[in-house]
């Protein structure tokens, strides 16, 4: 390797992408194409990135298998930063190993690390915790150890484990300042103000106020009986009950929890549960039929007792925790929320659902002008200015029917 590809590569690793464009910007070779890649991956032209690793993959011969697999793996970096989700995973896990067998330890854990956060981003906690308990960071370099430490803080902030994703976090910050990256420490104090952001709100009584993470922690583990409106389960004395799969019942739940201590007219669940302006007697009796069943799945926790007018919970203390922003398509937007462009598949896969849905909600999201996308085809992104002051996408992890 020549003296200018080894500058190159060492400006790359301090995060320095335009040094290394200073020396191998006019070179064509395999080398020189990839760090171009690496380096344009660092300034944000990720198309340009993505086809310039591409070259180098298919530049270096069949007798540079390791340099090959290190395109790839660099590739599904740029993939992930793009939030283009689809990528192919056994092209990387055949990097992986190429790289372990040649001794490459550092790049294939990179590779590993690169497949965990994928599964972080779409919320598949328990497969990044099995993963993640393979892995042992000890011998890792600096900005690796800040990698696994930002995944367990992601974790532990999605469990709702606040203190022990503040003491991840702080590894993270310390080994991000070892490793020297400004990306890195960047990337480091995003997750630290997310964390410090309101994530929810908390509604009592006919009022509401925005929550923290830890402030959210600290309530599920308080005696209050919790309608959780971002998980869609009823929370207490040590036990819940999930709706996410009864949306009739959840939506009755909380519209009893808002109304608490009073009681909530009939008509007016029946329009909420049925989203029926007119009522008759057929729908009171379905009304009676729902209640009876959400009476009988909350029977250990709470009550439901009939009034003269309606129906009313019957409990010492009920709140609801909602999201922070919540109007149609608000889990879409959440994810949108993070600043990043996504396509529409990786869209699709951290929601769940359809992309042919996603497509939709995107376009009517655009007509009001709250999303924008940019390029065609199969490259075409959208995104949307974050929300100020909101961690929104932490609490997500089950939708609603028809949301």
């Amino acid at each position: 390797m020549d003296s200018l590809i080894t500058a190159a590569a060492r400006a790359l690793a301090a995060g320095d992408p335009l040094g290394a464009l200073n020396r191998v910007a006019l070179r064509d070779d395999a080398p020189a194409l990839a760090l171009r890649g690496i380096a344009m991956a660092q300034l944000g032209d990720l198309e340009r990135a993505k086809a310039l690793v591409k070259r180098a993959g298919r530049a270096f011969g069949p007798k540079e298998p390791t340099a090959r697999a290190r395109c790839v793996v660099a590739e599904a970096e740029i993939a992930l930063a793009a939030r283009d989700l689809s990528w192919p995973e056994k092209a990387l896990d055949t990097a992986r190993a190429t790289l372990e067998a040649h001794g490459d330890w550092v790049n294939a854990a990179h590779a590993r690390y690169l497949e965990i956060r994928r599964l972080l981003l779409i919320g598949h906690l328990e497969q990044v915790e099995e993963r993640l308990a393979r892995l042992d960071p000890a011998p890792l370099p600096p900005a690796l150890r800040a990698a696994h430490e930002l995944v367990v803080t992601g974790i532990a902030m999605r469990r709702l484990e606040i203190k022990k994703a503040r003491a991840a976090l702080e590894r993270a910050e310390r080994f991000a300042d070892e490793a020297g990256i400004p990306a890195l420490s960047a990337e480091v104090d995003h997750v630290a103000q997310v964390m410090n952001a309101p994530a929810a709100r908390l509604i009592c009584r006919g009022e509401a106020r925005p929550l923290k993470l830890d402030e959210v922690e600290a309530l599920l583990a308080s005696t209050s009986l919790v309608v959780d409106a971002c998980r869609y389960v009823v929370r207490g004395a040590g036990m819940s009950v999930s709706l996410a799969r009864r949306p009739v019942l959840f939506t009755l739940a909380r519209a009893l929890a808002e109304a608490w201590p009073a009681d909530v007219p009939r008509e007016t669940l029946i329009a909420y549960a049925f989203r029926l302006k007119l009522s008759d007697e057929s729908h009171r009796a379905r009304l009676r039929v729902e209640v009876g069943r959400l009476r009988a799945a909350l029977r250990p926790l709470a009550g439901i007792s009939a009034t003269k007018r309606g129906f009313a919970l019957v409990s010492p203390d009920v709140v609801v925790l909602a999201r922070p922003v919540e109007e149609q398509h608000a889990a879409l937007l959440a994810f949108l929320a993070d600043g990043e462009s996504w396509s529409s598949s990786a869209l699709a896969m951290a929601l769940g659902t359809s992309q042919r849905s996603v497509q939709r909600a995107l376009d009517a999201l655009a007509v009001v002008g709250k999303v924008q996308a940019f390029g065609r085809g199969r490259a075409r992104r959208w995104m949307t200015p974050p929300l100020p002051g909101f961690a929104t996408t932490l609490l997500l992890t089950a939708l609603l029917p028809g949301d």
